[in-house]
């Protein structure tokens, strides 16, 4: 066993004998067959066992076999209680997505907590093949098609290289017992139906038929390599030029590698390239992407801005990202003598034709002013399309209005003419937004 499984980690670098590791411990073959190869081995490993409480008295059971086998062996155990099914409402996930963050956020505190190096967990080659299948059932991209990986983070999966038969195998050449999680048996859900009657029924038109997924998930791998090696450098970005990826990539899969790092999923990204300028789609992980002729802008969802009041002169700190990627900005207002300031980020304003209390807030449906320099009256949303603004950036824009509610200066654009400075000035209003 671990020839093969030694050979898999050399390769990809998993595991340092001078390191801890925990390895994520249910009770179940698999898990138990990982803890007792590394135990023999001679890796320095804790255990850390989560009972979510969703199968009774088989819970209970579970964690009691854990604590007797860590106990027989020698091995330090972690253990965790968790109430999933309140977690899964609260959160509006799914039974088995709310288990999944739970354990997967406790591992990683408790692997801060004692100083390990990451966290084992015992997926193999069958858990890998029903993942592809389950991807293809429900439609993915080249990335779904090449399985489990052996290393994602702090996350380490040294079985992959070995199959459930094999483990078996294994833990019975040892006489090692193990615990089975009778939902496991079941054909409630989509994997156990891929495990209980998809693969067997493929076994029999290809006994071989595990290894021959393996090795396409694995050649599948090496050109998603390549390809992450041509798309070097979007990731993180908050926008993508498509015009720049039409040669040799296809626009849509592009934008599908770029936005799943947001949480946008494949459908979202078909309706994204067929819509038209102005288009917004939002992401379970609180991202919109928008639309803007050949371009697509990514940015976390705009959160409602409470207005800010200005009785008087002073200095007023600006709501957290009022002004964005600024989070820390300020107004400050004071009388001056007369100068005007060319400043964007500076209003000079009459200030006798200025009246208090001043209101910071985004700019509003149907707001307009008189801008600079002109007679009538233009709409706000003209004055910034002019401007070539961005959907995101209309949405953004602060405007100060005045105590009747008139806007006096949007903000960064332009003042307005009726609180304009003339030759019969006394003194000047000077609002000034300060960024840091």
């Amino acid at each position: 066993m671990w020839n093969k499984v030694g050979a898999f980690v050399a390769r990809y670098n998993l595991l340092n004998y001078n390191d801890l590791y925990i390895v994520a411990l249910s009770g179940g073959a698999d898990s138990v067959a990982l803890l007792l190869l590394l135990k023999e081995q001679g890796f320095r490993i804790h255990a850390a066992h989560c009972n979510f409480h969703l199968r009774g008295e088989e819970s209970d059971r579970d964690e009691a076999f854990c604590v007797e086998l860590c106990g027989r062996l020698g091995i330090e155990l972690h253990r965790a209680h968790f109430d999933t099914k309140t977690y899964a409402d609260l959160h509006h996930v799914s039974i088995e997505m709310a288990a999944r963050e739970l354990r997967y956020r406790w591992f990683e505190q408790l692997r801060q907590d004692i100083g390990a190096a990451a966290i084992c967990v015992a997926h193999h080659q069958n858990d890998s093949v029903e993942t592809i299948l389950m991807n293809i059932i429900r439609g993915t991209g080249l990335r779904g098609l090449t399985g489990i990986q052996a290393r994602n983070g702090y996350v380490l999966r040294p079985l992959l290289c070995v199959s459930r038969d094999e483990i078996e195998r294994f833990l019975a050449e040892r006489g090692q017992s193990y615990v089975t999680d009778s939902s496991n048996l079941t054909e409630d859900y989509m994997r156990n139906k891929i495990r209980l009657q998809v693969l067997p029924l493929l076994q029999t038109l290809n006994p071989a038929v595990l290894n021959h997924i393996l090795q396409t998930a694995e050649n599948l791998a090496a050109a998603q390599a390549t390809i992450d090696v041509l798309l070097k450098g979007i990731g993180g970005s908050k926008s993508l030029n498509l015009s720049e990826y039409t040669d040799y990539l296809s626009r849509e899969y592009v934008t599908f590698e770029w936005l799943r790092n947001y949480g946008f999923n494949g459908s979202q990204v078909h309706q994204l390239l067929a819509s038209d300028t102005g288009a917004i789609f939002t992401s379970p992980m609180g991202y919109e992407v928008l639309r803007d002729r050949n371009r697509l802008l990514v940015e976390p969802v705009l959160e409602p801005m409470k207005p800010l009041k200005i009785p008087e002169e002073g200095v007023y700190v600006l709501p957290q990202m009022a002004v964005s990627n600024h989070p820390d900005s300020k107004i400050r207002v004071k009388r001056t003598s007369v100068t005007v300031s060319k400043d964007s980020a500076i209003a000079t304003l009459d200030s006798q034709k200025v009246q208090f209390p001043l209101t910071v807030r985004r700019v509003a449906e149907g707001d307009w002013m008189v801008p600079f320099g002109m007679k009538g009256r233009k709409l706000l949303s003209d004055l910034m399309t002019d401007q070539r603004m961005t959907l995101f950036e209309k949405r953004r824009q602060l405007v100060v209005v005045d105590a009747h509610d008139e806007v006096i200066w949007a903000v960064g654009l332009r003042t307005d003419q009726r609180v304009a400075v003339t030759s019969d000035t006394a003194e000047t209003l000077e609002l000034r937004l300060e960024m840091k």
